[in-house]
């Protein structure tokens, strides 16, 4: 069975690995829309218009993330010639991450996020449950 849930922002103390540097918990948005990694393309697809999202966090059957997906990407899959409607989220992710942590100094998840050309990153907990996405500013 597929899932799809939103994740309230949870209420939380900003204790500051590093104080006077603003951290990844500062700048996070909640979680936001969350889906099981075997839903397909084509719903997650249909899920991101009708929320007007332009990512998804993807979790696996125990609740832990194992990556995002934007609606770009998956765009880009299912117009590709290799694409079946079979074609499912855990399909596009391949190897998990990348990841952050909400203790993470923003300077250092800017750096990450540029380097890798990315343009959002799911930030989890220690063990790997979804608390938030950090985007870039346009």
């Amino acid at each position: 069975m597929t899932l799809v849930q939103m994740q309230p922002r949870p209420a939380h103390a900003h204790a500051h690995a590093d104080l006077g540097h603003p951290t990844v918990d500062d700048a996070m948005e909640a979680a936001g829309l969350q889906a099981c990694d075997d839903m397909t393309v084509e719903v997650a697809l249909a899920v991101m218009a009708g929320a007007r999202a332009d990512h998804l966090l993807v979790c696996d059957e125990n609740g832990l993330c194992t990556g995002l997906v934007t609606r770009a990407q998956l765009t880009t899959v299912r117009d590709g010639a290799a694409y079946t409607d079979r074609a499912r989220l855990r399909d596009v992710l391949g190897d998990r991450g990348p990841f952050t942590s909400p203790m993470t100094t923003m300077a250092e998840a800017d750096h990450a996020m540029r380097y890798r050309r990315l343009t959002a990153l799911p930030v989890v907990d220690e063990q790997g449950g979804a608390l938030g996405v950090l985007a870039l500013s346009r």
